[in-house]
């Protein structure tokens, strides 16, 4: 696979590197772009990931609508990259595959319950400019999740944002994990 990244991977070198090719290789199979373009600054992939470590460790909102959350900023932001992640943790960590497989087509998709849409749509919400957010659908989730739910949910969703947003300037795209374990390709969304 080609890499077209706008910032060059660099070689993780030392001992640190060695470890964090051993733990995305076990993790991956491979070490994922955005961890090789982010060693350039030591410290800003050490925030990524801790506080990727610490949003891990959140146990308020269930993580298959995280999962969704994080898909569905990816598919309005077009990460590839997070879009095949997400599918392909989703996998690995026995989460919904059929549903995650059919995120990019979620308001065309007759597999997911309302809540599950009213996720979407306020992650959706979220990451426009300006956000979209409205009072009713905040009402909804705030109902049906809770408080300590729908703030882990939101905030799960800046962090999707951050991501997305992060690979998708540095040019960073899909490596096709879920293919690694033969996924169905994830659906696409109908052009009509």
């Amino acid at each position: 696979m080609v890499s077209n990244t706008r910032i060059p991977k660099a070689e993780l070198t030392g001992i640190y590197g060695a470890m964090v090719k051993r733990m995305s290789t076990k993790m991956c199979g491979e070490v994922p772009e955005p961890v090789e373009v982010a060693w350039h600054n030591r410290k800003v992939l050490n925030f990524s990931f801790s506080i990727g470590r610490k949003a891990q460790k959140w146990d308020q909102c269930d993580e298959n609508l995280k999962s969704f959350a994080h898909m569905a900023v990816a598919s309005l932001v077009g990460c590839s990259f997070c879009l095949d992640l997400g599918y392909f943790q989703a996998h690995n960590e026995g989460l919904d595959e059929t549903k995650a497989r059919e995120v990019p087509r979620w308001r065309e998709s007759d597999v997911f319950t309302p809540l599950e849409r009213d996720v979407m749509e306020y992650a959706e919400a979220m990451s426009l400019t300006p956000p979209t957010v409205t009072d009713e659908l905040s009402a909804r989730l705030l109902d049906q999740r809770g408080a300590p739910a729908l703030v882990e949910l939101t905030a799960f969703i800046g962090l999707a944002n951050l991501y997305t947003r992060t690979n998708t300037a540095f040019g960073i795209e899909s490596q096709e994990f879920s293919a690694a374990c033969d996924l169905k390709p994830l659906a696409v969304p109908s052009t009509t």
